[in-house]
């Protein structure tokens, strides 16, 4: 009799310097985003330099955490260490601060997620200790 194979593990972000506020953060239920001091552009994914006006003054800031679905697909066959989850939604949200944000979104019903569809932030422990952004529609 063979012993069934081990699900691989989900894989985790790293923190860095450049990332570490944004999941600190995370780990206490908000969400940041960088902005850019000198043009007032809101940015994500974290980074140096502004990719608008590429100044280095940038600062976190929290948003709102609300936002609209831009496009999502669902998942029905998974990768390794995700499989036990299918069928599930990723997708694109635009937050209201204006960076567009790939994420989970999380539904009772998947049918029910469109494009356009007000969501609004909420936090998963991925384990480790690490939190990770995903987004419900809002109530």
């Amino acid at each position: 009799m063979s012993t069934p194979t081990p699900s691989p593990a989900k894989p985790l972000p790293i923190p860095n310097t450049e990332t570490a506020p944004f999941w600190d953060a995370a780990r206490e239920g908000r969400l940041l985003v960088q902005r850019c001091r000198a043009c007032g552009e809101h940015i994500f994914y974290p980074r140096l330099l502004c990719p608008h006006c590429m100044s280095d003054a940038l600062e976190w800031v929290e948003t709102s955490g609300r936002g609209t679905v831009y496009s999502f697909t669902i998942v029905h066959k998974a990768p390794p260490g995700f499989r036990d989850e299918a069928p599930y939604a990723v997708g694109l949200v635009d937050l209201a601060e204006g960076p567009r944000l790939m994420t989970r979104i999380l539904a009772d019903d998947l049918d029910r997620i469109s494009v356009g569809l007000p969501v609004e932030v909420s936090f998963t422990s991925a384990g480790g200790g690490i939190d990770l952004p995903v987004f419900r529609a809002c109530s």
